[in-house]
């Protein structure tokens, strides 16, 4: 249906596959001459029932042995343990450098299973079969990999590009409501960060998204994943442009942990999103009316329950990207333009979050109390 080039230091490192369904994948595979190699699917026990055995069959003929192994689903499997697992097997069915490791689930499966594959006999190939659209959209592009350690997020990592991505859209029909409303808190975090156009189709197509309609998730997917591999191939290590798809994610994944994963990642990206738009004063009121009713009608929340402050910036101090013991934060300055400001206070988070939970003052009326003076890094 569509497909994407990434490219790293000007030469070609791996396609992204938009299809229907799975049938594709033969095809796709074809450029890395599977024939003669060993392959691993690694997948978890809620997706295992609905692909594995589509997959196994599909592929069984490609492959010189083709294994899986099915890991225990949810963010608080993403350890260090369930690498151990994958090394495991591995080494049981004798997998090589040439070979293969398959990503079929969401974000946490492919984070494991890539890295893994960074760090199995210093790295090997392996390839996304994203299941989720926050996969499809996030997770799957870029080569971030990683691990939770000690309730912190993605602390263990390396980066590792995927061989190739592949996103089928007929997976998104089985997704229940929160998981699809996750996926599309950051397909709306691309938006608001670089590009006003793709804001306003998300805007229109409000609709078709809710349906589930094929051609505009095709066109959902194409267009968020279009935004991140032409960031990543600016910046593939997230040394400058890269940190901007953060957006979201600093006080997001603060609270993601603080709420011991209660909330969905891409709740609690929408939740980031709308307290670094409210510290950016960015947007009009009747913007920010419409955002939040964009939110609200996808199913995710504008409010955030009652939590500890206090322990919510704690958490921000050990995160990832603080720099040089200050916080460095995307926000915006209009809608389709983020920048970094490097030293956010602590007090503008703080009025920021008073703002965003159910018992304390609304986010759509707390707009004139909340005015703060913009940084200046911008790309």
């Amino acid at each position: 249906m569509r497909r994407l080039e990434l490219c790293c230091g000007g030469k070609k490192s791996y396609e992204i596959w938009i299809e229907k369904d799975l049938s594709a994948l033969r095809e796709a595979l074809r450029p890395l001459s599977p024939e003669g190699r060993k392959a691993v699917i690694v997948t978890d026990e809620n997706v295992a029932p609905l692909y594995l055995s589509e997959l196994l069959s599909l592929l069984r003929e490609r492959f010189l042995a083709l294994d899986s192994l099915v890991l225990p689903a949810g963010e608080e499997n993403k350890t260090l343990s369930a690498v151990s697992r994958i090394y495991e097997r591995a080494v049981e069915d004798g997998i090589e450098r040439g070979d293969f490791f398959l990503a079929l689930g969401g974000g946490v499966v492919g984070d494991i299973t890539g890295f893994a594959a960074a760090t199995y006999l210093r790295g090997i190939r392996f390839l996304q079969i994203p299941t989720t659209l926050l996969a499809q959209v996030d997770s799957a592009i870029g080569g971030k990999t990683g691990v939770d350690f000690r309730g912190y997020k993605n602390m263990v990592g390396a980066f590792h590009m995927p061989s190739l991505v592949y996103s089928p859209m007929s997976v998104l029909r089985s997704l229940d409501e929160r998981q699809y409303a996750s996926g599309l808190g950051e397909v709306m975090k691309h938006a608001l960060i670089r590009d006003r156009d793709y804001y306003d189709f998300l805007i229109r197509e409000r609709e078709g998204i809710l349906l589930r309609d094929e051609e505009i998730l095709a066109e959902t997917v194409y267009r968020s994943d279009r935004i991140k591999k032409e960031i990543v191939e600016e910046d593939p290590r997230e040394e400058g442009i890269r940190r901007l798809l953060n957006f979201g994610h600093t006080l997001g994944h603060a609270i993601e942990s603080c709420s011991d994963f209660q909330y969905s990642h891409g709740q609690c990206v929408a939740f980031g999103s709308l307290l670094a738009e409210r510290i950016s004063a960015a947007l009009s009121p009747e913007e920010e009316r419409e955002l939040m009713d964009w939110m609200e009608a996808v199913g995710l929340s504008v409010k955030l329950r009652r939590m500890d402050i206090g322990e919510i910036l704690s958490s921000v101090k050990k995160d990832k990207k603080m720099d040089g013991g200050r916080i460095r934060f995307i926000l915006l300055r209009r809608i389709g333009e983020a920048y970094i400001e490097i030293g956010l206070s602590e007090e503008r988070m703080r009025e920021a979050l008073l703002s965003l939970m159910e018992e304390g003052s609304s986010l759509r009326h707390s707009r004139k109390k909340l005015v703060f003076k913009k940084g200046k890094a911008c790309f």
